[in-house]
Order: C-alpha cells, then structure tokens, then sequence
C-alpha cells in the first residue's frame, strides 16, 4: 500500500477561504472536546475511542503539517495532516490533506475518513476521499 491521500477543498459556499496549521489543531481540539462530552453524558470514556491519537508537530513539517500518532500501535499507527494550495485555472485553491503512510492500519483509514468528513462539514468544503469519491457539503443551488 503506498502512500494514500484525501483531500478537502475549500470552494465557493465554504465557510473559509482557506485554513492554516492552526485552524486545523483548533478543529481536532474541539473535536476531542465534543466527544469527551458526549462521552460524560453516556457515561463512558467515548473521547478515547473517537480519538486514539496523539497530536505531534515535527520540526520539519511546522506550520505545514502535524502527525497524529497513535496511542495503540497494534490498532492505530499513524494520520498525517497538512495544509496547502495548488494553482488551477489561474486561481489558488486552497486544500487540507490528511494521508495515511505505508504503515497505516484498517483502523487509521476508517478515523481518516471520519476525520476528513468532520473537518468538510464544518468547513462547508468538497472532500475528495481515498477512494477518489467526491463529498460535496457546501451549499449548493437548487
């Protein structure tokens, strides 16, 4: 398996032109913070089960990209995500990609793409995911 990668767009409709490294941090922070709740209200640590990862910012990747590594090696080896922009018809579009490495597990595909669609529906972005299928969450006309 090499390297896979799923990506969210921002289009016309989305709630951001763009996002930067931060954003994103920010996205996951309040996704484990919601889930945490969520998990105090039925009663169960539902926070560990919805997020088995640890964030870590490399030297090499600051302000571009950020690992999550996972804290059960044999369910969960690692995400990486990152920010960027591509130039298209002569406008910049801008994109977050969350790629699995070669040593990702079934687990770490699934949480990607839970993942990348929580961050395309807060985002009202268009994700295009691993299995080349498009996403689209913006609102669209009638």
């Amino acid at each position: 398996m090499k390297l896979q990668s799923a990506y969210i767009y921002f289009v016309e409709g989305s709630t951001a032109t763009h996002a930067d490294i931060e954003d994103v941090k920010a996205k996951f922070t309040r996704y484990v913070d919601m889930t945490t709740k969520t998990g105090q209200q039925l009663g169960w640590s539902y926070a560990e089960a919805a997020f088995p990862y640890t964030l870590e910012e490399r030297a090499e990747g600051k302000g571009s990209w950020f690992l999550l590594k996972g804290k059960d090696p044999n369910m969960y080896k690692a995400i990486v995500v990152g920010v960027g922009s591509s130039e298209e018809n002569g406008q910049k579009k801008h994109y977050i990609q969350i790629s699995l490495p070669e040593s990702a597990t079934h687990g770490d595909k699934n949480k990607a793409n839970e993942y990348c669609r929580y961050l395309a529906k807060d985002y009202k972005a268009e994700l295009h995911l691993f299995n080349k299928r498009i996403q689209y969450f913006q609102p669209r006309k009638p």
